[in-house]
């Protein structure tokens, strides 16, 4: 994994064009000229939509702003899913660029969590990055790094930097290879047609047999509705 730095680069870089509009009913001083970013797809949307929130508060009166949330075709943006995730769930059949309505007013209390600050997102991103290392090492990585490097890796998502960022998620990435492999495989299949959001159990990179396991006996195994039988 760590050998494959251009791959590795190429989906760091991926970047999604979108458009930002105000929502028709927020009161504003004047008119809400769109606004325009390319945004990462392995960032959160509230790390990357400071820009987003500056432009459209200055047409707003400040006693009609609140907690700003985004919604594409009526749907609500879930902060804790990455941008890419969020794309491909919703929009990936649409052209670009992706249009997302801005909102300040009438937060959907029932549909989303609250994020407060930049804390929140770093967070849930450790959480995550600690549940994978439990799953893969039994959490001896993520353990054994020290208090810097666990910032060093928030910071280099926060930031959009590569190299930042992949300095210390490498040790993730690697195993003893006298180990075979990590324990299990860290997946979660996302639904966009069902009410389940998201499958995920236990699967092991090796068969019990002793060969390697690949992406598509994985989907055999938990969503085999997503293989076609040829």
């Amino acid at each position: 994994m760590t050998d494959d730095k251009d791959v590795l680069r190429d989906v760091w870089f991926g970047r999604i064009p979108t458009c930002f509009t105000l929502y028709q009913d927020e009161i504003t001083e004047r008119e809400a000229e769109p606004y325009y970013l390319l945004l990462p797809r392995i960032s959160y949307l509230t790390l990357v939509t400071d820009k987003v929130k500056k432009h459209f508060q200055k047409v707003m009166r400040q006693e009609e702003v609140s907690e700003i949330w985004f919604e594409y075709e009526g749907t609500p943006l879930k902060w804790h899913y990455p941008i890419g995730l969020l794309f491909d769930l919703h929009a990936s059949n649409t052209a670009l660029p992706w249009s997302i309505t801005v909102h300040f007013k009438n937060f959907p209390e029932k549909d989303l969590l609250h994020c407060h600050s930049k804390d929140v997102i770093e967070a849930h991103f450790m959480a995550c990055i600690k549940e994978a290392d439990a799953l893969k090492h039994k959490s001896q990585v993520i353990n054994e790094m020290q208090k810097k490097d666990h910032k060093q890796l928030w910071m280099g998502l926060q930031n959009d930097k590569f190299e930042q960022f992949w300095a210390i998620n490498r040790k993730l990435m690697e195993y003893p290879p006298e180990d075979n492999g990590f324990r299990y495989i860290p997946f979660r299949i996302y639904q966009a047609t069902t009410e389940r959001p998201f499958i995920q159990k236990l699967f092991r990179p090796i068969a019990s047999g002793g060969q390697l396991h690949t992406l598509g006996d994985l989907l055999k195994d938990v969503c085999p509705g997503a293989i076609t039988p040829e």
